[in-house]
């Protein structure tokens, strides 16, 4: 993402109440997904490594977590609940771990974790931090959409449970990614 982009994507978010949601960019707004940081099958858990063109044609959920994050871990049974329900009509949920703590840059610790919460999808290790930076990311969590193309149209911070305002606001949101 663009310096240019990230101030705007910050600017729009720190106008924002508590629970932060920005507004569905425009297409002509939107800037495309940056490629992930990580290559090594050692990198990723549930998959192999991605690409982003791996994703072109689906909408993405990306989920910037982190194991010991509370807000993170009681976001995810909405999360797989939206994936189950959406991933049939072209949904696509990749998780972005970077840690807070040393202790969570554990690889094991992360697929125990993954294990424990009962989550399937493919997450990439970001324990350089440089898939955060790229996005210019500053929450756990956060959840970024991305359109059929590739190209970034939303960010949602905050934890998220089923049928609260904010599951409201991003599953609105995918329908309409997922309508275009």
């Amino acid at each position: 993402m663009s310096r240019a982009a990230r101030i705007a994507m910050l600017a729009l978010i720190t106008a924002l109440p508590p629970g932060p949601a920005l507004a569905m960019l425009a297409p002509a707004a939107a800037q495309p997904l940056p490629e992930f940081t990580q290559d090594d099958a050692s990198q990723w858990l549930n998959s192999a490594p991605l690409r982003t063109s791996d994703l072109v044609g689906s909408v993405v959920l990306l989920d910037f977590w982190t194991f010991e994050c509370w807000n993170c871990y009681r976001s995810i049974p909405w999360l797989k609940q939206v994936e189950q329900r959406l991933g049939s009509r072209g949904l696509r949920v990749v998780g972005i771990h970077t840690p807070e703590f040393d202790r969570e840059r554990v690889r094991a610790s992360v697929a125990a974790k993954l294990k424990q919460f009962g989550v399937a999808h493919p997450v990439m290790l970001d324990n350089d931090y440089r898939y955060w930076n790229a996005l210019g990311n500053q929450y756990w969590p956060a959840f970024y959409l991305v359109d059929r193309k590739g190209r970034l149209r939303a960010l949602y911070v905050g934890e998220t449970h089923a049928g609260d305002a904010q599951a409201l606001r991003i599953e609105d949101a995918i329908a309409s990614l997922l309508a275009e």
